[in-house]
């Protein structure tokens, strides 16, 4: 499997590497490419209104990069407030199953609360979203057991909750998506 993780303009490139080494984690047969300020947001996905950017339209643009890298997934971390129509807000949003995946580090960001910085809380959500989304993009869909990494998150609390890994029960789903995969390829 080969994934990209692409950084928009201001995602600092340590960010990026901390990210994919928890990634690294998760996904330890994985080949992993960094592409720093290689992610432009369009100005399209900005909705005037709302004050935030439709995830959906910056997920096409990742995809183009997946397709012509020839990628399995390809995950965007940009650091604007990301949406969905019915939805007030999203960490992240994936193609289910597809080859793109964005996350945010927007609503991640502890500061967003009125907490003081703290990069290791940031990144750590940051993980555990980017693993949520990719397993979304594999074709997993959320679990019920909070503690999932593919567990729904609400609000920043059922972010902190989770752990960074599958259940047994996603862990199980995701061999077997993984092990049909490669039986086609």
């Amino acid at each position: 499997m080969k994934i990209h993780v692409l950084g928009s303009k201001n995602v600092p490139k340590h960010v990026l590497e901390t990210i994919t080494e928890g990634l690294r984690n998760v996904f330890p047969e994985t080949k992993f490419k960094i592409e720093t300020k290689s992610l432009k947001v369009p100005s399209q996905a900005f909705n005037q209104d709302r004050q935030q950017y439709l995830s959906t339209i910056i997920l096409g643009e990742i995809r183009k990069h997946a397709e012509k890298q020839r990628l399995t997934i390809a995950l965007g971390v940009v650091d604007v407030d990301l949406y969905v129509p019915q939805l007030n807000f999203v960490f992240g949003e994936a193609e289910c199953p597809g080859k793109a995946a964005v996350i945010s580090t927007f609503r991640l960001n502890p500061e967003i609360y009125d907490r003081p910085p703290n990069e290791t809380l940031l990144t750590e959500r940051c993980i555990k979203e980017a693993v949520h989304e990719i397993g979304h993009a594999l074709g997993l869909m959320h679990c019920r057991n909070p503690f999932c990494v593919m567990h729904f998150s609400n609000s920043i609390y059922d972010t902190d909750v989770k752990q960074r890994f599958f259940c047994t029960k996603c862990y199980s789903t995701l061999v077997k998506i993984l092990e049909k995969k490669e039986a086609l390829s």
